[in-house]
């Protein structure tokens, strides 16, 4: 009797969650380790028609996995801390550590565009997925880290399609492949309370390119500052986008146009720069990205100056919620680090109230103060972990009333209270949301919830 190939799922989420009954269909034992009770599991796998598999929930179910002998595998839920001395004990025992990523980079039929960075990965996924897709053919299927699992759409996916996926740090950190096209937009200090540090955060998105092959492909931003903390070579072939022309094949601005270079030295006009819609310099870079994806992915440009005609944005990324008593309430609820948050400032004209504060990454908030004392804010209400953080930064260069808040409700009414006609009460917390909510998403739904209410 063969003894089937024995792997450990650890963390029944979004990502995972999928992951048990593609390998459990392919002959291997699998367990289910989270620290949710084991009814809970359970009743999770029995959902899925799956009610032979071992479950292991609880606080201590780390410990009890780690006893478990001959585990071939150990598949990660994407947030976790990797080095864990329970997983390191078991990848001492030669158990491979590793994730649904990675098995996805290698069985995937299709070929894959991968997009990374700190900040703009799911307006640009978002972008190139619609410019791609425009015709229907190739077959374009989305998800990753913008919130759908490409698991779902597996038993669809074939070589004739493509596969768009946003990447975080958290998915590449364990992988040992690397899509065929990849794109790196940006890197600022993020995720520090489980990455340690900024090498080790950069390290991990380098893994989006890291594996690839001669003939795939990977965009840059120029100047690629960015590698300097990276010490991967880049195996294929690069193309850059900038608002200036950097002379080399991909995307810049010239003369109020976005244009395309390509490897022959080509130069093709894309759109005018007034057909964005979305606001800021940030933003531009977003599209000059997935601009440059596009080229790289062979797509259309009118197909993209289409897209963006009529796109005005991610829900939670400077959303305008409403006007109300003259007042402007925008939900940027997807800034969870202090770029995210500078960019906003920058992006919005005219006074501001700002909502910032959240759970601590462990990110250092000096530029932040020093970038809202030069702004045109004028209140910052702060909440969260990180509120004695903000508050020391942005009183070391102003003078700007910071007032406490205790919950986001006490945050938005003490806002209105300080808000004038013409303002903007942007919520940009330059923190995480685990101190207060599940993610950023019901962080931001929450603010719409309170702001449509008044």
């Amino acid at each position: 009797m063969t003894l089937k190939p024995k792997v450990a799922i650890v963390g029944l989420g979004v990502n995972n969650k999928p992951l048990v009954p593609f390998l459990y269909n392919r002959g291997m034992e699998v367990i289910v380790a989270d620290k949710n009770p084991p009814s809970e599991l359970q009743g999770a796998l029995s959902a899925m028609g799956l009610t032979d598999v071992k479950v292991l929930g609880g606080q201590n179910y780390l410990a009890e996995l780690s006893s478990i002998p001959d585990l071939r595998a150990l598949y990660l839920t994407p947030g976790m801390i990797k080095t864990l001395p329970e997983i390191e004990q078991m990848r001492r025992r030669g158990t491979e550590i590793t994730c649904d990523t990675d098995v996805f980079f290698q069985q995937c039929p299709a070929p894959i565009i991968g997009i990374t960075g700190s900040a703009g990965k799911t307006t640009t996924t978002t972008l190139v997925s619609q410019a791609l897709g425009a015709k229907g053919e190739p077959r374009v299927f989305t998800g990753g880290n913008i919130g759908h699992s490409l698991w779902e759409d597996w038993p669809n996916i074939t070589r004739n399609g493509l596969v768009v996926m946003e990447l975080s740090s958290f998915q590449l950190e364990l992988t040992t492949h690397s899509p065929h096209g990849a794109a790196v937009l940006n890197l600022a200090p993020n995720h520090l309370d489980v990455h340690g540090t900024m090498e080790a955060y950069a390290q991990a998105k380098s893994n989006i390119y890291r594996y690839q092959k001669p003939e795939d492909w990977v965009v840059l931003p120029h100047p690629p500052s960015l590698l300097q903390l990276i010490t991967a070579e880049i195996p294929g072939r690069v193309a850059y986008f900038a608002l200036h022309d950097h002379a080399q094949a991909g995307t810049f601005v010239s003369g109020g146009k976005v244009m395309y270079r390509d490897f022959s030295d080509h130069v093709t006009s894309c759109f005018p720069v007034s057909v964005i819609q979305i606001p800021g310099t940030h933003n531009l870079l977003n599209v000059l990205a997935a601009t440059a994806i596009v080229g790289m992915a062979q797509g259309e440009m009118s197909a993209m100056e289409h897209v963006l005609s009529g796109f005005l944005g991610v829900s939670h990324r400077l959303e305008k919620v409403r006007i109300h008593d003259n007042i402007l309430y925008i939900n940027d609820s997807i800034a969870t680090a202090p770029d995210r948050t500078m960019a906003a400032l920058e992006a919005i004209k005219g006074s501001v109230v700002l909502l910032a504060g959240g759970y601590d990454k462990q990110l250092d908030y000096d530029e932040l103060g020093q970038v809202i004392a030069r702004s045109s804010v004028h209140h910052v209400v702060v909440l969260g972990q990180v509120q004695e953080k903000l508050a020391q930064a942005i009183s070391r260069y102003s003078t700007i009333p910071v007032v406490h808040a205790d919950s986001l409700e006490m945050a938005v009414s003490l806002a209105r209270q300080v808000a004038r006609a013409g303002d903007a009460v942007l919520l940009s917390p330059a923190a995480a949301s685990y101190d207060m909510f599940r993610n950023f998403e019901e962080r931001g739904e929450r603010f719409r919830e309170i702001v449509e209410g008044f």
